[in-house]
Order: C-alpha cells, then structure tokens, then sequence
C-alpha cells in the first residue's frame, strides 16, 4: 500500500531524474544529481529502508558530487595550462 509521501516521493525522484539527464552544463548536472540523491534518500526513508538511506546520502549526496566537481574542476584547469603552454 503506497502512502501519499510515498507517491510525492516517485513523482519527485522521476522528475528529477529526467532534470539531470536534460541539463548539459557538468556544473549544473552536478548540482542536480546532489539534489536527486537527496530526493533518492527521502524515497527510501519512506519505503522504510533507512539502512539504505544512511548509504545514499553518503555516497549520491556528498561523494559522488564532490569527485565530480574536483574533476571538473581539473579538467577545466588542465585545459587552461595546454592552451597557455602554445
């Protein structure tokens, strides 16, 4: 049986999946993948898995977001020393 916060909770990770697969700036993405894993984590507080929403808030809320912005970050840099050595 789906309670109502159940239901506003798939309707929420749904819409927010297709928001991070539509956005094509990195930056951006990145910020909306942090705030789908949130979402991710709601959902499954409310199905009654906290074990599993102890483990998504670790990993698709803080690390997975910060290896891509230290990434991004990188690369934009890297980017910048290659053209200034020309």
């Amino acid at each position: 049986m789906t309670t109502a916060l159940q239901a506003a909770s798939y309707v929420v990770v749904a819409v927010l999946g297709v928001a991070v697969v539509v956005c094509r700036d990195p930056l951006r993405q990145t910020m909306v993948l942090g705030i789908f894993g949130l979402t991710l984590t709601l959902l499954f507080v409310a199905l009654g898995a906290p074990d599993v929403a102890i483990s998504e808030v670790v990993v698709s809320t803080v690390a997975f977001p910060v290896v891509l912005l230290a990434t991004i970050s990188g690369t934009r840099h890297g980017g910048r020393e290659q053209e200034e050595d020309r």
